[in-house]
């Protein structure tokens, strides 16, 4: 299992293959804070990685075969502290996650069963509006550390990553245009082999009810379109899909998927890709902000075998 470094290894458009081992601890996108109206409409387009991001989160987001706990609480003096355990396989691996947030900084530190020791001190308002610098400091990868920083306007989103060695990897990406239309690239490369990593380019259209991506990966070599629509929003029916064609296997990899509420509190979501796994959970919100969620995987090409089951139960008093 990997875990992303915060800041520059997080899902900032620093490409996800650039990590170090760990735990994903990740709580429910439900337990994130909503995001004032006024801050939301002043990001523009966002950053890279927002472009595809609602279909690769309903089609992919929650749904595991591992079991989870996660135990989340806020001391008075606002001081966030997260345990987690996840079990995967005979491998069991613990967390703990403490965050404290300062006028306009966050200090983030994570340890886990592998000893390794994650800081992340996030700056926000840098003199400028919509500027923010992340550094992080993995331990004992003290070679891997990065600094990030991240820019947002109303018709731009940028970010520029390094790494904090003697031959780092530089990480830049931007997306230009509005919060209906948008075009963007993400481009990262290596000094210590003097050559490009990655390449890729993206374009996104947004309006009330429909989100579509096209993005170029994999130095050129994949196509991906996905498309993401909220079709009733009282019962929050969705549905989305993604379709990749690698040009080089000219190998197509279609996943269908919808989402619906059975209730205010509980959420079905299922999905379907053209290789014959089929997946579905149902997660219900049994107090605010506290999750169970039960999932399944099963192949239905290989119907003999038996279906993958994941377990995750977040608690926050």
């Amino acid at each position: 299992m990997e875990f992303p470094i915060p800041g520059v290894y997080s899902e900032t458009g620093i490409p996800r293959e650039f990590t170090a081992p760990g735990l994903d601890s990740e709580i429910s996108k439900k337990d994130t804070p909503a995001v004032p109206a006024a801050a939301a409409a002043a990001r523009g387009p966002g950053l890279y990685f927002e472009i595809g991001k609602k279909a690769r989160d309903l089609l992919y987001k929650d749904f595991h075969t591992d079991q989870k706990f996660t135990l989340a609480t806020c001391t008075k003096n606002g001081v966030e502290i997260t345990a987690a355990t996840t079990r995967k396989d005979e491998a069991i691996i613990s967390e703990i996650q403490t965050k404290l947030k300062y006028n306009n900084v966050t200090l983030d530190v994570k340890a886990n069963s592998d000893s390794e020791v994650f800081t992340t001190i996030t700056t926000e308002d840098l003199g400028v509006a919509g500027l923010k610098k992340i550094v992080s400091f993995p331990f004992p990868y003290q070679t891997a550390g990065k600094a990030e920083f991240q820019y947002l306007h109303d018709y731009a989103g940028i970010s520029l990553g390094v790494g904090l060695n003697s031959k780092p990897l530089f990480n830049l990406s931007g997306v230009f245009g509005s919060k209906i239309l948008a075009v963007g690239a993400d481009a990262a490369y290596d000094t210590s082999t003097g050559s490009f990593t990655k390449y890729n380019a993206g374009l996104t259209l947004t309006n009330s009810d429909l989100v579509a991506a096209l993005t170029l990966n994999n130095k050129g070599d994949s196509l991906t379109a996905s498309y993401h629509h909220l079709v009733h929003e009282e019962s929050g029916s969705v549905v989305g899909a993604e379709l990749t064609h690698c040009l080089s296997s000219k190998e197509n990899t279609l996943t269908i998927g919808s989402q619906r509420a059975l209730d205010p509190l509980t959420t079905v979501k299922v999905r379907y890709n053209n290789h014959g796994m089929v997946g579905a959970l149902i997660q219900h919100e049994w107090r605010p902000k506290s999750f169970c969620t039960l999932s399944t995987e099963v192949d239905v090409k290989a119907i003999d075998k038996a279906s993958k089951v994941g377990l995750s139960l977040v608690l926050k008093p």
